[in-house]
């Protein structure tokens, strides 16, 4: 069960990364011992198993784990995940007005913050 759970685990990742970000995260960083035990992890609890789960889409869940990361200030984890919601049908605008709305919330720096990551993350898929 838990191979399956990885298995579909990877899929789901691979989409929401976009195949060749997905090659150069796994042929980077993701080639040291210690990250393919944390990408195995990932891949079966999280994206196995809650990223898999029934009642929401990935589209909506990609724009929670932005939201998440900007009030958190998770500035790593906010630019892989807007490369996940830009891949699931977000579009700059769209996400950068999710991000400025959460300034009466979470705080202007906060979102100054998020707000750079994004241009840096979009600049990027551009290139890509």
């Amino acid at each position: 069960m838990a191979d399956d759970r990885r298995a579909q685990g990877k899929a789901i990742r691979r989409k929401l990364m976009g195949e060749a970000y997905a090659d150069k995260i796994d042929n980077g960083l993701y080639q040291h011992p210690i990250m393919q035990k944390f990408a195995a992890y990932t891949q079966e609890a999280v994206f196995g198993t809650l990223w898999n789960r029934p009642g929401l889409d990935l589209k909506t869940r990609a724009l929670i784990c932005v939201i998440s990361d900007a009030a958190q200030g998770r500035e790593a984890e906010l630019k892989i995940h807007l490369r996940f919601a830009r891949n699931q049908g977000w579009t700059e605008e769209q996400l950068s007005e999710a991000l400025l709305h959460l300034a009466g919330y979470i705080g202007a720096p906060l979102v100054r913050e998020a707000l750079l990551a994004a241009i840096e993350t979009f600049k990027e898929m551009a290139a890509d």
